[in-house]
């Protein structure tokens, strides 16, 4: 295993014309890297590659893969140390580079090591900009270090005047603050924008709406309504999605019809979080006629269902002795690689199977599995 690792990870020998950082060698070095279950060794084998191959540095997708997988294990220690060890390569001399990193910091709930690796990064040849700011901020949305993100977002701007936040920071702290939640504060954010040179933009109203919704203050939504129409802000379908929401989870099903059918008619159009939204609120409300017809319109308008829709539908199904409808739903669904998670297709399974129908439980078995549900939370009865 050893001498594999440093055939793997050794620079080449070949010739600088010859090309000796090929695409297929990179490729194989991160197929390796997927492979490696050992905290340790997963450090150790990454480290050695992102040394040795540039080209390696350059994957995003698998120093977020190994950061999650890290994390996952509870194994800090292992985020660190795989981070730091990124410091030393000139790629750092670039800022993203440096925005890469701290958002793994984020990913990996390490706020402090964030704080500390921004206020690194002057040392290390890395300019810093708003950009970096912005990401500093992003990682401890990431974390939900609330407290701690509001401070800096005084501090960094008064230490380093080059350093000015955007409307996307101010946007980042309207996110922190309704997650928080301090929506009092959050809504005071618009004025703090305007104070400062910027318009509030559709992200900032979205956020809010989502927010005063998602906690019942319903008339404060009304209010980021008013302040749209007055700024002549135009709401997209993720504005109506979150007065659809609400409408569903107060049980007000006919109301969040009308509000699908205007968007039908009026737009924007409906998307699949609002199709969701609605299946859900049929479901509920015992419609299930309407549910299905509605499935059917969202299968043939090419938007892809949210997982939370088959959770919703097939257990109605299967509750109505619709087996036939639900097998035929989930094994298009899956063989479309859309998700569909374990507990819902093992409920099916089980009806499959309590019907002797052992050829149909066996085949969603297996696309299941190809749709990454392990061998403990799918199986056979």
């Amino acid at each position: 295993m050893a001498n594999q690792l440093r055939r793997l990870f050794s620079p080449s020998t070949t010739p600088a014309s010859a090309n000796p950082e090929q695409p297929q060698r990179v490729k194989a070095l991160i197929n390796h890297l997927f492979k490696i279950r050992d905290p340790d060794a997963l450090v150790a084998a990454f480290n050695s590659a992102s040394s040795a191959h540039p080209r390696f540095r350059a994957a995003h997708n698998i120093y977020s893969s190994a950061v999650r997988r890290l994390t996952a294990a509870g194994r800090p220690d292992s985020v660190r140390a795989l981070l730091e060890h990124q410091k030393q390569f000139p790629d750092l001399r670039r800022e993203g580079f440096a925005l890469r990193l701290l958002s793994l910091y984020g990913t990996a709930k390490l706020p402090d090591d964030a704080v500390a690796t921004f206020r690194q990064l002057p040392s290390l040849g890395c300019p810093r900009s708003v950009k970096s700011f912005n990401a500093l901020l992003s990682a401890c949305l990431d974390s939900k270090a609330f407290d701690l993100m509001a401070d800096l977002f005084k501090q960094i701007p008064s230490e380093d005047p080059s350093i000015s936040p955007s409307l996307l920071s101010y946007n980042i702290l309207i996110n922190a603050l309704c997650e928080k939640p301090d929506l009092d504060a959050a809504f005071k954010t618009l004025d703090l924008i305007e104070a400062n040179g910027f318009s509030p933009d559709l992200v900032s109203f979205n956020t809010l709406l989502n927010a005063f919704y998602s906690n019942d203050q319903v008339d404060n939504a009304e209010k980021v309504w008013s302040l749209m129409r007055e700024k002549k802000i135009e709401p997209d379908t993720k504005s109506f999605n979150a007065k659809l929401r609400w409408l569903v989870s107060q049980g007000r099903v006919s109301e969040a019809s009308e509000v699908v059918d205007s968007l039908r008619n009026n737009g924007p159009k409906p998307d699949a979080f609002s199709f969701q939204a609605l299946i859900k609120g049929f479901c509920e409300d015992g419609k299930l006629e309407e549910a299905k017809r509605l499935f059917t319109e969202l299968t043939e308008s090419d938007f892809v269902p949210v997982h939370t829709t088959f959770q919703y539908l097939i257990p109605r199904l299967c509750d109505n002795d619709e087996i036939d409808l639900a097998f035929k739903i989930c094994s298009e669904s899956l063989t479309k690689k859309h998700f569909i998670d374990a507990n819902t297709l093992q409920m099916l399974v089980n009806k499959l199977v309590e019907g002797s129908r052992m050829k149909e439980a066996k085949k969603l078995v297996e696309l299941g599995r190809l749709n990454g549900c392990s061998r403990t939370n799918l199986r056979m009865p």
